[in-house]
């Protein structure tokens, strides 16, 4: 059994930072991959561009900040995960998985990570989607470029709860073992009977354009909710969490810790 003896509950996700706070990079290596950054870089005038010095020109009369480098590629990938939160290569995939392989941590550290293809028709999240914020980087530049986002991550294909960010952009945080994180969203994603728990908070926290998946139903207390009819509880309050209660739901809960009343979001 999960005990939080053995296994004390974690903040794993913090609320989402002003856009403006979030530290951009595009990176370019090529002709055409630096005309295509330039060209988003003038949308995005908070991001700085690493590029290869020859192809530096291309950013002449932009307000960002630009690193022109004159080596390989790889020798700037470990700078730049230490360096930003957001890294958007016009560069190709394969060649980004191999640069980044050597440098990766964990989806709680690395920085969200974007590929741009060379038509400039497919924005793809590689690394950090959910945690790292890169999914939704891929939307706001692929809606910027006139681009397809790619996404992959089961909850965002399948429309249901992300639940290792549910509620970040009001500023929630989750608290729970990362084994819970894991199980849990795993029964979301699989279609199992969910219950959402909402003691506190602010209520439109299901910000996706189409309805709750008919397997998340929502309750206003722990207690009107059969624990043996669902797989998993979303618990969103402000009150303290028993070990006795860690163990009873035995990774199947998570918790969600919202602002308190007059906090900002």
């Amino acid at each position: 059994m999960n005990s939080p003896a053995a296994t004390p509950a974690v903040v794993l996700s913090a609320p989402a930072q002003p856009l403006e706070a979030v530290r951009v990079c595009l990176v370019a290596i090529t002709r055409h991959g630096a005309a295509q950054a330039a060209q988003l870089a003038r949308d995005v005038p908070q991001a700085h561009v690493c590029t290869a010095a020859k192809f530096a020109s291309a950013f002449e009369g932009l307000p960002n900040t630009v690193r022109a480098y004159e080596g390989a590629l790889r020798d700037e990938i470990a700078p730049l995960f230490a360096a930003y939160d957001q890294l958007v290569f016009f560069v190709s995939l394969g060649a980004v998985v191999r640069l980044i392989a050597p440098v990766l941590k964990s989806k709680d550290e690395d920085p969200g990570v974007t590929v741009v293809d060379d038509a400039g028709q497919f924005v793809i999240p590689v690394l950090s989607g959910h945690v790292g914020g890169a999914n939704d980087w891929s939307e706001r530049i692929a809606a910027l470029i006139g681009a397809t986002p790619v996404l992959t991550t089961a909850s965002d294909v399948g429309k249901t709860i992300p639940v290792d960010i549910l509620g970040r952009h009001l500023g929630w945080r989750v608290e729970a073992p990362k084994i819970n994180i894991t199980r849990v969203s795993a029964h979301v994603v699989n279609g199992e009977p969910i219950a959402v728990v909402q003691e506190a908070g602010r209520r439109d926290w299901w910000n996706r354009p189409t309805p709750l998946p008919a397997n998340i139903a929502c309750f206003d207390r722990l207690a009107d909710v059969d624990l043996a009819h669902y797989r998993a509880v979303l618990w969103v309050t402000h009150a303290p969490v028993p070990p006795e209660q860690w163990q009873a739901l035995d990774e199947r809960l998570v918790v969600y810790r919202p602002p308190l009343e007059g906090a900002a979001a």
